[in-house]
């Protein structure tokens, strides 16, 4: 007989200077998380260290960590917040360490923004995502289809594929994208 353990509450490490984000003016982010999700969160601002605790609702918890994690990893909390707002909107993070150098870090998260930030704006607008550079990860707030296809394009960019190429890869995976949402109307 297989046991069921069910999680009360978690430990999450943000950066210093995403506390503050994270609490908000006069606690407003901090307690919107708390009432949208029906979890507790106590702020040691000290060691920076969160703690979640579960209430009633499990799929809340889940996405009250990923807005916090999407906090922590440089989102503005009302980009961030939309992660409650859909039960489609997920947060995804890659590890640049885990792909690259740390002596190639500044190089290719440069790449990822491009001139100006216009790499990263075309990204964005072109898959309906919202990107966030912070340290060595590069997270994508969105849709899962975009999400998906955002870090494909994000993964291209680091292996050193041209702007060009990225930007017409990212121009098929939007028409694929809208054919599927065209296809879905029909059905329905």
């Amino acid at each position: 007989m297989s046991e069921v353990i069910e999680l009360e509450s978690i430990d999450i490490k943000i950066p210093p200077d995403r506390i503050g984000v994270l609490i908000g003016r006069e606690g407003s982010v901090k307690k919107m998380i708390e009432e949208r999700t029906e979890c507790r969160i106590k702020v040691d601002s000290k060691n920076g260290v969160i703690t979640l605790t579960r209430g009633e609702n499990a799929v809340g918890f889940l996405k009250a960590r990923d807005v916090i994690n999407a906090i922590a990893l440089g989102f503005n909390p009302e980009i961030a917040l939309k992660i409650l707002d859909d039960d489609f909107t997920i947060l995804e993070t890659i590890d640049l360490s885990s792909y690259i150098s740390q002596k190639a870090m500044e190089r290719v998260k440069g790449r990822i923004i491009g001139k100006e930030g216009k790499m990263r704006r075309l990204i964005e607008e072109t898959l309906n995502v919202h990107v966030s550079i912070y340290d060595k990860f590069v997270s994508i707030i969105g849709n899962f289809e975009g999400v998906s296809a955002a870090r494909e394009a994000i993964e291209m960019l680091i292996d050193g594929a041209q702007h060009s190429t990225v930007q017409k890869f990212m121009e098929r995976k939007k028409r694929e994208i809208e054919m599927r949402s065209m296809d879905w109307y029909k059905i329905s």
